[in-house]
């Protein structure tokens, strides 16, 4: 019918749904998305689409993101940061990288834990947070003036305190002196905690938590100007609870936040029986030979 009549598929569907004023339902797409963007701070077009999906909104990526543009509301990214957080260059004992080829499918399974700093006036201070591996949530943080051990041991009791796990957890972090130090080590093992540290120079090891990192910096610190630490600290609190856990949506975990996406995995592990963690490895040809094709 529509080769025949010379009109395009999408026009004839256009046609058989409600019909509606063009600048009138434009109008209030682009109220829509601006409401998302404001709310939701440096959301890029493919965020801003999946918010709107939710609100019932039928509408396609391209459309979003010309929209955004139009009305200059695309997400502007900032100067990179090179953080100089880690002191690896210690003579204390370095735990093996067991988490490597993990992928967990419930919640405390894998927690990986990090440090950045936060530039505040000309001085620096530092973030040490710990997030769960499974739902991208940050269970612990602290904020600190200098690069001591209580500083992420504080994080990681918060986040033990919040969660108490099964003894078996895996704790990944890097090789600083921070997380090998005889403190954090028998924290660790008090809780029958397994310790995990990434390979030297490979950022790849806690990709997780250095993406976290980012978004970090580019939705919250660089959006603001704090006063002091206290004003940092609050608007912290504030991104944590309110913002990233309940309300940003995760690329990987399928456009849902991690508050969302640990209440669907409740609701999936009443009705079967939990998954274990998940272990893959590399296979080889010289001991695959019959997968090797001549």
């Amino acid at each position: 019918m529509c080769t025949l009549a010379a009109v395009s598929r999408a026009n004839y569907y256009r046609r058989c749904g409600p019909q509606q004023p063009d600048d009138q339902e434009e109008s209030r797409l682009r109220d829509a998305i601006q409401r998302v963007a404001l709310e939701r701070r440096q959301y890029g077009y493919r965020r801003v689409t999946h918010a709107l999906r939710a609100q019932g909104w039928e509408v396609n990526h391209k459309r979003v993101a010309r929209l955004m543009r139009l009305d200059n509301l695309l997400a502007m990214r900032k100067r990179r940061f090179v953080p100089v957080t880690t002191d690896s260059k210690h003579n204390l004992e370095i735990a093996i990288n067991v988490a490597r080829r993990l992928t967990p499918t419930a919640i405390n399974q894998l927690w990986v834990a990090d440090i950045t700093y936060v530039r505040l006036g000309r001085v620096d201070v530092f973030l040490a947070v710990v997030m769960d591996a499974f739902s991208r949530k940050i269970i612990g943080w602290n904020l600190g003036r200098s690069l001591t051990t209580e500083l992420p041991l504080k994080a990681l009791r918060t986040a033990i305190e919040s969660r108490r796990p099964a003894p078996g957890l895996i704790h990944r972090s890097d090789r600083g002196v921070q997380y090998a130090s005889a403190a954090y080590v028998d924290t660790l093992v008090q809780y029958g905690v397994i310790a995990s540290m990434s390979r030297p120079g490979n950022p790849y090891d806690n990709a997780k938590c250095e993406r976290f990192m980012k978004t970090l910096k580019q939705e919250e610190i660089c959006c603001f100007e704090y006063r002091d630490i206290e004003h940092l600290r609050s608007n912290l609190s504030r991104f944590f609870d309110t913002y990233y856990n309940a309300k940003r949506l995760h690329s990987a975990l399928g456009y849902l936040s991690p508050d969302d996406f640990e209440a669907t995995a409740a609701l999936s592990a009443n009705r079967q029986i939990p998954a274990a963690p998940k272990m893959s490895f590399s296979r080889h040809e010289e001991i695959y030979q019959s997968d090797v094709r001549p």
